[in-house]
């Protein structure tokens, strides 16, 4: 909590402000119980009416004056603490766009989500208290402590026999409460892992009828959310009846001991009622200061969280200071080996080949061979293990990721869009493209046929995820946002494979006249499409089994004769 409430020195006028005005609010609280006893005592006593509305008044102003305080303490108090949380939750979201493929891995999306908003709120709220309440409470406490013992000494025992044993009350219960605070944050990322799951995932759970048992997964989740939280609340439910005990017996302590020293003469009524309220105040001051042990531990848990995100150090560095434009459009694998943190063995292994401009350089292989993860260490996704990429001609762990990136075109596997327009997404690869280089880039993809049949071309709106076209129709606008950038490498990842083989076959003709000056690389599981690439590297197990032309691979690769024979007739291959 420390380390983040630091952050607060942004805001330390509005700081200032809170304190200042809480202390105004806090110190007219005071006061008033005395000007009541002065009304009973010398006005109500007496029959001096004129009295009883002159101190009437001052009491009204001085009201007001802590009314206002209080309303410009809660305006300044949520500024400060609203801001540090925006801030907050830009640093994390910066700090988290640096993350490599692994960082992603080892927190978890649903985590990282969590930590985001559900932990930032809750840091955000305890701040909001602590500085209404680090000044008030202490200043209510002491300050009537002070102003009950000056009414009546002997009297101010009954409120130390009380003060024991409400401390001891409120330990015993944060003793049992806190550590479930942490099982909660943890359950309630659990809960966000699983509705995540099921609705990015609905159209699957949906085709193969498992509704009832995502159902029954995220009622569990649910359940072991409610268990924990009905557990932490029934402890600390126990809090606030055991502070308003303590307080009402206080208070019938004050008054039976109180009317039996007014019997005795030693004490006037009105200073009986100022006594009364100061009690009242002390051991509200003793509740808010509760309610902030309560608070602050549960922060301090989703303080420890964000924390961790924030210190956890991105194991791939952006240090690189060189301009990758040696060698324009080029690509070359240099023994290349890579496995994922913790695993036991690599998955490439010595990968070397060189990718040229005005080529077309394809990689094929089964299931696990280590295409995709080829294909995620081009820009960066992940640093090798062993080897290098020289992209350009330049190590690409010399030039910043920025500028490494800018020179690659890339189509992934699994083609996403963004909330938007049609052109909007298209120039999520180039954002200054004209509207023509828009067109353009569609047209290579092919996709200009289905974005004029749209009522508003390329003005109609994408919704989340591309959820209102076709598979096919998102690569190819996934394809289009690529060309627009007209980079020096194109990566296309399996990117071809919703597309039916006439549309594959025109779009790989039109890419063939678009690329002539930059290097093309593309990852597939068909034959078809690689066929008449300039290079085909096969993969297998994650090691190259052979590099060629289609022709050659055929002639003397078994691993590649496999795969055309189970993807092709005899009459095709022929």
């Amino acid at each position: 909590m420390i380390k983040l409430l630091k952050r607060l020195t942004v805001y330390k006028w509005a700081v200032f402000a809170v304190l200042i005005l809480v202390f105004a609010q806090s110190m007219s609280d005071l006061y008033l119980p005395t000007l009541m006893a002065d009304i009973i005592d010398k006005g109500v006593v007496t029959g001096d009416t004129a009295y009883i509305w002159k101190i009437g008044a001052v009491m009204l102003g001085i009201t007001g004056i802590g009314a206002l305080a209080a309303v410009a303490a809660s305006y300044y108090s949520s500024k400060a603490s609203m801001g540090l949380g925006r801030d907050i939750r830009r640093q994390v979201f910066n700090h988290v766009e640096r993350f490599s493929l692994q960082e992603f891995d080892q927190v978890g999306t649903a985590s990282l989500i969590t930590r985001t908003t559900n932990d930032i709120t809750q840091v955000q709220q305890v701040v909001i208290m602590m500085l209404r309440m680090v000044v008030s409470a202490p200043i209510m406490f002491i300050g009537g402590l002070i102003m009950a013992v000056s009414k009546d000494a002997k009297l101010s025992l009954v409120i130390v026999a009380a003060m024991p044993v409400l401390v001891i009350s409120i330990l015993l219960i944060l003793w049992k409460g806190v550590p479930l605070f942490g099982k909660v944050q943890k359950r309630l990322d659990r809960l966000n892992l699983v509705l995540r799951e099921n609705l990015t995932g609905i159209r699957v759970i949906r085709a193969f009828n498992r509704e009832r048992d995502e159902q029954v997964r995220l009622t569990k989740a649910n359940a072991d959310l409610t268990e924990v939280s009905i557990k932490v609340n029934k402890i600390m439910a126990f809090l606030m009846p055991v502070m308003m005990l303590v307080m009402n017996l206080t208070v019938v302590g004050v008054i039976w001991f109180g009317g039996i020293r007014i019997d005795n003469g030693g004490m006037q009524i009105g200073d009986l009622m100022a006594f009364i309220q100061y009690v009242m105040q002390i051991m509200f001051a003793l509740v808010m200061a509760s309610v902030m042990f309560v608070m602050i531990p549960r922060a301090a848990v989703s303080a420890k969280r964000i924390n961790e995100v924030l210190e956890m150090t991105p194991t791939m560095t952006d240090e690189g200071t060189q301009t990758a434009d040696r060698e324009k459009g080029t690509l070359v694998f240099d023994r290349v080996t890579f496995r994922y943190p913790g695993a036991e063995t690599p998955v490439l292994s010595d990968i070397s080949f060189a990718a040229r401009p005005g080529e077309v350089t394809a990689v094929i292989g089964g299931t696990g061979s280590g295409k995709s993860t080829l294909v995620n260490l081009i820009p960066r996704f992940y640093d090798v293990t062993e080897g290098s990429i020289r992209v350009n001609g330049v190590n690409s762990q010399e030039v910043p990721q920025e500028e490494l990136r800018s020179k690659i075109g890339f189509v992934p596997q699994k083609a996403l869009l963004f909330t938007g327009t049609i052109a909007e997404n298209i120039r999520f690869g180039k954002e200054d493209a004209t509207d023509e280089e828009v067109a353009h880039a569609a047209h290579i993809a092919q996709a200009t046929d289905f974005i004029e049949r749209m009522p508003d071309g390329y003005e109609a709106r994408i919704e989340q995820g591309g959820s209102n076209v076709s598979g096919g129709q998102k690569q190819r606008l996934s394809i289009a946002r690529a060309l627009v950038r007209r980079p020096d490498l194109y990566v296309f990842d399996d990117s071809f494979s919703a597309l039916d083989f006439k549309t594959d076959a025109a779009l790989r003709k039109a890419l063939r006249e678009e690329t002539r000056e930059a290097t093309v690389l593309i990852v597939a599981q068909r034959v078809s499409t690689v066929i008449d690439a300039d290079q085909i590297i096969v993969l297998d197990e994650g090691k190259v089994a052979g590099i060629g032309t289609h022709d050659e691979l055929f002639a003397d690769n078994a691993v590649y004769q496999e795969i055309v024979k189970s993807q092709l007739s005899e009459e095709e291959i022929a």
